[in-house]
């Protein structure tokens, strides 16, 4: 049975892709595939491993031998999934493989704006501490986490580690109710629980619901010394109303890893606001927040299961 691995390197060079050469009789890996090249590259091969290239219906319905796609990540938006049904090809996806991996990194940007490290580092660097009349900077206020409200939006896997982790700072949480399908959902609205959060932590997909989640509306009923962390999609908030809010001094602190456009080759707003001379508590951190090693390698070793409930 052979297998295609279209674009190895979105999964980094230090993987150990063993699990998977375990399940095969032969892989052929590729670093990185257009659409058109893997259609080429596809050719004869019974299973494709894809994580972000795109495999539509006119390739699909080209390649008569392809029986199994395995998606090297959760979203199977690059798929076309009903083209793949009608075909017999068999859909796999991995989950849950960067839990501990992501909610790590939102409780560092939690941390990071809470203690507002973005202006201080910037104060440090332009010489303010060196200019001091005593022994430190005082210029931010700061925010202690324990007894502090963080607001939830996703109590799945990833939300709801978040969740302990920020307990273990003495954090109290609050979930907030599925978007959209609040009158069915025992947890309270999220428009109900803004005004008291000292914290909001988006961990949910992005959806028709969810599609700038956190607007310009909805920034207006969070404390103005609120922190805004968005570990989840890009547009799930409204990027542009957040950073107005922020250098309008009616937020307290934003923090993004995730963008509408990844890569970001045309720029954005947040990242040009990262050099602007004003000090502002912002962070914006490249889509980092799965790519520890150990969350890299589960996708692997998931998809190596994948590979073996397909052959059984």
């Amino acid at each position: 049975m052979k297998a295609v691995m279209l674009d190895a390197d979105s999964l980094g060079t230090d993987i150990d892709l063993t699990p998977i050469r375990d399940h095969v009789n032969e892989l052929e890996v590729f670093a990185t595939s257009t659409s058109q090249e893997a259609r080429q590259r596809l050719e004869g091969a019974e299973i494709a491993l894809v994580n972000k290239v795109v495999l539509d219906g006119e390739a699909l319905a080209a390649l008569p031998t392809l029986r199994h796609i395995c998606v090297l990540a959760t979203g199977t938006n690059n798929i076309d999934m009903e083209a793949a049904r009608k075909l017999g090809i068999r859909v796999d996806n991995v989950s849950a493989y960067g839990t501990a991996s992501v909610a790590q990194h939102t409780l560092m940007l939690i941390l990071t704006l809470a203690t507002r490290l973005p202006c201080y580092q910037r104060d440090v660097a332009q010489g303010a501490w060196g200019r001091s009349p005593f022994f430190c900077l005082m210029d931010h206020t700061t925010l202690q986490l324990a007894g502090k409200k963080l607001v939830v939006v996703g109590q799945g896997e990833l939300g709801s580690e978040v969740a302990r982790l920020a307990e273990a700072f003495g954090m109290r949480v609050d979930f907030a109710a599925r978007p959209g399908h609040e009158a069915n959902d025992p947890r309270s609205a999220l428009d109900d629980l803004l005004p008291e959060a000292d914290v909001v932590s988006l961990h949910c997909p992005l959806t028709e619901q969810t599609r700038h989640l956190i607007g310009q509306h909805r920034l207006q009923q969070m404390k103005d010394n609120a922190l805004l962390v968005n570990c989840a999609r890009g547009s799930v908030i409204d990027e542009d109303a957040a950073l107005a809010a922020l250098k309008a001094g009616k937020l307290g602190g934003l923090a993004v890893d995730v963008l509408p456009a990844e890569p970001p080759r045309e720029g954005h707003a947040l990242i040009d606001a990262l050099s602007e001379s004003s000090a502002l508590n912002l962070i914006v951190t490249p889509h980092s927040a799965w790519i520890t090693p150990e969350a890299r390698q589960n996708i692997i070793q998931l998809t190596a299961d994948n590979l073996a409930r397909a052959a059984s």
